[in-house]
């Protein structure tokens, strides 16, 4: 059995119209729910074995301050591959995972967060912002991770729940 949690990225920001779309930084709200995500993960003992993010400013902005609230200090795998990434290519990249790490945080974006959790577990659910969706996968390594809507969706929680 694996856990996965999938995390789309904390509220970016607009502001500056000249910034590439990779590089936008989180905006106030993000900077502030990032780290809620954080605290609800500790809280619950949420604490993954493995992290992997997207390389956009904004989710490395998210996990940086998620992974600082849970008191992370495993490996972080950053990857170009997951910006803006569809549900194959995240599937690619959580097929990667060393076999030996039990869960997994993946720090990315949507559609693609969306399509994947309804891919795995053949349900579907709205991943806005800050979204953390926690899955059970009946895998005995990453790589035999299928599409096949047999992972359990445990539940989904975002910060704006809390408020």
């Amino acid at each position: 059995m694996k856990t996965l949690y999938l995390l789309r990225h904390a509220k970016s920001s607009w502001k500056d119209t000249l910034l590439d779309d990779h590089d936008r930084p989180l905006n106030g709200r993000g900077r502030d729910d990032a780290p809620l995500v954080g605290e609800y993960m500790r809280q619950r003992g949420l604490t993954p074995a493995f992290v992997a993010v997207s390389t956009a400013r904004r989710a490395l902005e998210t996990a940086a301050q998620v992974l600082y609230a849970i008191r992370y200090d495993g490996m972080v795998r950053a990857s170009r591959l997951l910006y803006l990434a569809e549900a194959d290519s995240l599937l690619s990249v959580i097929r990667k995972t060393p076999a030996r790490s039990s869960s997994l945080l993946l720090v990315a974006h949507n559609p693609g967060l969306e399509h994947l959790v309804e891919q795995l577990t053949g349900q579907a659910s709205p991943m806005p912002t800050s979204s953390l969706a926690h899955i059970e996968l009946p895998v005995e390594t990453w790589r035999e991770l299928k599409p096949d809507g047999t992972g359990v969706l445990v539940e989904t929680w975002r910060p704006a729940l809390r408020r």
